[in-house]
């Protein structure tokens, strides 16, 4: 079973979804770099405040009779909670840990913190959580001494992350907007792009439907862009094609009615004038005889002519059944001599077949037969009482070429004129030598073979023999194939 073909929907919106799809794609990958470039930002903003914070509490931590001391006023307090929008914690330790001042159950400095390089201050920042809540803090290493002694002191500022949260939240959102608002545009805009690129197609799709069924005349290709023309360029070429093929289905039509009618026409006289004798008087057996047997001859010649036009309207067309497959060209020559042989016979024509090996070709069997039957059957009909016939197989070898089957059909009948060669091949058309010798003949068997031919891409030449008078159609098929055993 045939596979379905996949429908291929719009063309508008698979370029819109394929332009915006990695547009957004792109656009979320930015918001994520510039959300995380913003973090890191309001994360340094915010420690060095909260570092300004710590000197500013290291700046009160002193040594007074032999103690650290913090002179920590509540002032300075109030002002670090209005600052940073959060709850601050602090502790002072002294230079043996003793708690000097603050939270004494701040979370310690975890080992594992290294000193920011960011700053010239011996200051660590880190996490932790401190009453069930997370908290930042920067730890300062601040050198105290006096005259008894010298040392390190730890200071300990923490704040609370609701400032930090915030700040985040509207970092976030301020980037979902600002992107969001982007694609948004961009949608719109290729929305707009591509309603414009596409107007002259839609134009041109206007213009087909617009068209009369019988208009077949070309589109102007410059209506469209330049990556469409070739397609334009396609379908004019094809109406062309279609157009051509409806005017020689016109042709044949009218040069079959032409052809038909004379043999009708003759016949319903000859009908007319038997009914009319035997209405007036008896005729004699032999005069009755006589009319109905060109009843039947005027009968045959319409019956062969016919088959000749159904035979000619199969081969333009190509709807012989079957398609190709390899035939033996010598056997299938042999067996139509075979057929006509009695034709032959009964006009004392000598009938010859002649074959160099097996012959094989890519063909269509019933077509190929149809063309030999129609060479032969005009071989025959054309050439006189008492004349020759021969029919030839051979493969023709060719310097720097494939080698080529070459069927030959030669007889000594009046055979045609240089100058009528062409025209032979068209429908209906006779040469004039040949109309005396077959005042019946259609005129359409070398049409026929010229159409066969074709579908085979063989070529097909009129020569004269080599001694006498007569004809040699040849018919050379390109290319030799090995049968099948």
């Amino acid at each position: 079973m045939a596979q379905a073909t996949r429908r291929l929907g719009n063309l508008r919106s698979q370029l819109v979804r394929w332009l915006l799809i990695p547009l957004t794609l792109l656009v979320a990958l930015d918001a994520v770099s510039v959300y995380y470039n913003a973090l890191e930002v309001a994360d340094l903003a915010y420690d060095r405040s909260l570092l300004a914070s710590t000197r500013a509490l290291a700046e009160r931590v002193s040594i007074v009779n032999g103690h650290v001391t913090a002179d920590v006023p509540y002032v300075a307090l109030d002002s670090f909670e209005t600052d940073t929008l959060g709850r601050i914690y602090y502790k002072v330790t002294g230079l043996k840990g003793e708690l000097v001042s603050g939270y004494e159950d701040l979370p310690p400095v975890p080992a594992n913190v290294k000193r920011s390089e960011v700053y010239p201050a011996l200051v660590r920042f880190y996490q932790a959580d401190y009453h069930n809540q997370p908290i930042r803090i920067a730890a300062l290493l601040q050198p105290v001494y006096d005259d008894s002694m010298r040392g390190i002191a730890l200071i300990q500022v923490g704040e609370t992350m609701e400032g930090r949260n915030g700040m985040t939240r509207k970092i976030l959102f301020d980037t979902l907007w600002r992107q969001g608002t982007l694609v948004t545009v961009a949608a719109l805009l290729v929305w707009f792009a591509v309603r414009f690129v596409l107007r002259p197609v839609m134009q041109l799709k206007g213009e087909v439907e617009s068209r009369a069924p019988t208009d077949l005349s070309g589109f102007d290709p410059a209506l469209v862009h330049k990556e469409m023309r070739p397609l334009v360029q396609a379908m004019n070429g094809y109406m062309e094609r279609l157009q051509a093929l409806i005017s020689a289905q016109r042709r044949f039509i009218a040069d079959a009615s032409h052809q038909l009618r004379t043999p009708l026409t003759v016949l319903k006289t000859q009908s007319e004038l038997t009914l009319r004798e035997l209405r007036r008087t008896r005729l004699d057996p032999a005069e009755l005889r006589e009319l109905v047997e060109g009843m039947a001859r005027t009968t045959d010649s319409a019956v062969h002519l016919a088959n000749r036009l159904l035979t000619l309207a199969r081969a333009e067309h190509g709807a012989a059944e079957g398609g190709t497959m390899r035939v033996s060209l010598t056997d299938a020559a042999r067996q139509v001599a075979l057929e006509l042989s009695q034709q032959a016979v009964a006009r004392r024509i000598g009938l010859a077949f002649e074959e160099e090996g097996d012959v094989g070709i890519e063909a269509n069997a019933l077509l190929l037969h149809e063309l030999m039957v129609n060479l032969l059957d005009n071989a025959i009909r054309y050439t006189p009482i008492g004349g020759q016939v021969t029919l030839r197989v051979r493969a023709m070898r060719r310097p720097g070429q494939p080698t080529a089957a070459l069927l030959e059909v030669e007889d000594n009948g009046p055979g045609i004129a240089e100058a009528e060669r062409a025209k032979v091949f068209e429908p209906f058309y006779r040469a004039g030598a040949t109309q005396h010798v077959n005042p019946g003949g259609t005129g359409l068997g070398l049409a026929i073979v010229r159409e066969i031919a074709a579908m085979h891409r063989a070529s097909v030449t009129l020569d004269a023999p080599s001694q006498g008078s007569g004809l040699v159609v040849r018919i050379a098929f390109p290319g030799v194939v090995e049968l099948r055993a």
